[in-house]
């Protein structure tokens, strides 16, 4: 049996964690106050939209995400993730409760918690401070003298947070079989499959199909027009509890 330890619990983030797509939301919040333009945001999205139409997959869908990020600096990101971050839980309903009720039950049980997620660090270094998480593993962008290109490397969509998670769990001498994770998208499914035992959070179709043929535990989705769980009830930790490992990308 697993030692507590070696229990590693992976959690998508946007609309598992959050009641947001970060990515977007960030980008906006970005745009809004480093362009002039008011339009760029609404014609970035227009363009997804029409790829994602066509077809396009996530993959690539999430490539071309970052390309509109190309020639920011680093720090600034990082700087505007954290200003993001406080603007968008100042709100309120930035959290999901279902899903970060279970992320704290694994916490308090001592579990490796990691956030799997094709968004960044700039958006999920300051989500996963607040929740102690103790790994994340991210889409992560190409930086040439602080500068991102608006190129990435693999991003973490699909098979490839399977991947990563498989890693992670081999890296800590982990039992699959043991080992806990939450999605609320299709695309999530391989990552699901990777533990033993997976947790679909909301209404996908395909997932809940899995969860109902495959005896799957599940939890309520995200929605948005709903008041979440407030600032002080996920930043509050036991006292004398552990210090998280500061977030990190993926090797």
């Amino acid at each position: 049996m697993n030692h507590p330890s070696r229990v590693v619990a992976f959690f998508d983030v946007d609309e598992t964690l959050i009641n947001r797509k970060s990515m977007a939301s960030f980008l906006a919040f970005y745009w809004r106050r480093s362009d002039e333009d008011r339009n760029r945001y609404a014609r970035a999205r227009d363009e997804h939209l029409r790829q994602q139409a066509a077809g396009v997959s996530r993959a690539q869908l999430n490539r071309a995400f970052y390309r509109n990020f190309r020639g920011a600096p680093e720090d600034e990101l990082r700087r505007a993730g954290r200003d993001w971050f406080d603007a968008e839980q100042s709100r309120g309903d930035l959290f999901h409760p279902p899903a970060v009720e279970a992320l704290r039950a694994h916490w308090r049980a001592g579990h490796h918690i990691a956030l799997v997620s094709g968004s960044f660090l700039p958006c999920l270094a300051p989500v996963a401070d607040a929740l102690r998480a103790d790994t994340v593993l991210c889409t992560t962008p190409e930086v040439r003298e602080g500068v991102l290109t608006g190129e990435v490397g693999p991003p973490v969509i699909g098979p490839r947070k399977a991947e990563l998670a498989r890693r992670t769990m081999g890296e800590r001498g982990a039992d699959p079989a043991g080992c806990h994770a939450y999605g609320d998208h299709s695309s999530d499914a391989d990552l699901l499959r990777a533990v033993g035992r997976p947790v679909v959070v909301g209404a996908d179709p395909v997932l809940n199909h899995l969860a109902l043929k495959e005896g799957w535990v599940t939890l309520p989705g995200c929605h948005r027009e709903r008041v979440g769980t407030p600032r002080e009830a996920v930043s509050a930790t036991p006292a004398g509890s552990r210090r998280p490992v500061r977030p990190g990308s993926p090797r």
